[in-house]
């Protein structure tokens, strides 16, 4: 009994020696130092946004930093989400023509507003966004704010609207976005969403502001 005493005795003394303690206390890896350096670094983002607040120390500490950083984590998710969303929907502004066939282009803005009407009355939604989409590109080219063109792409008829008024080419751009979200994407718009279309179309048609400028334009043709 004496024996087994002695013996952990020395094998304690041996555990306490430095190389032994050194060999256990290793050093903190990467992703532990990066930690480190963030809570660090929000302790004192936050001690300087809530100075009169005492931090807080502990579990809850950390649990709270470690809520704080799922945030940041979260919204840079977000970030980049959006980026890409809007890259692609960049992409697909420059990749498809939105005036599909000759007959297409043959057909007054007007026609194509009276085909939306028919379509909507039968619920086709989808059909009635690209026909009152067709119209106003088409109204645009026939007041000569740009040149509809078969192999023009949507991200082109931008590029000259910009050059003419850039409020009016934003919203070009939005439309542009949902009608081919519509006709190239699959997206089935819902009522709700496609009278909203039609009021920002309907509306750009009608603009007091826009027929001034024609009225002007016109003008200055000698027209």
């Amino acid at each position: 009994m004496l024996n087994d005493e002695k013996a952990k005795k020395e094998l304690q003394e041996i555990l306490n020696q430095r190389e032994y303690l050194v060999y256990e206390e290793k050093p903190p890896g990467f992703i532990e130092k990066w930690w480190n350096s963030v809570e660090d670094w929000l302790s004192e983002w936050l001690e300087g946004l809530f100075p009169t607040i005492e931090p807080a120390s502990g579990i809850g500490g950390q649990v709270l930093l470690t809520l704080i950083v799922i945030m940041i984590l979260l919204l840079l998710g977000v970030f980049v989400f959006i980026i890409f969303r809007n890259g692609k929907r960049k992409r697909a502004l420059r990749k498809y023509q939105p005036l599909q066939t000759i007959d297409e282009m043959k057909w007054s803005y007007q026609k194509h507003l009276r085909e939306s009407e028919r379509q909507e009355l039968q619920r086709e939604f989808n059909l009635s966004t690209r026909h009152l989409f067709l119209g106003l590109l088409l109204y645009f080219h026939e007041k000569d704010l740009l040149k509809a063109r078969i192999w023009k792409t949507n991200w082109e008829y931008y590029d000259e609207l910009m050059k003419v008024n850039k409020q009016w080419a934003n919203q070009f751009y939005n439309l542009a976005q949902l009608f081919d979200e519509v006709t190239y994407g699959e997206r089935i718009i819902g009522e709700e969403e496609y009278h909203h279309f039609k009021k920002i179309v309907l509306n750009l048609i009608e603009d007091e502001e826009f027929h001034h400028h024609l009225s002007e334009q016109g003008e200055r043709n000698g027209v």
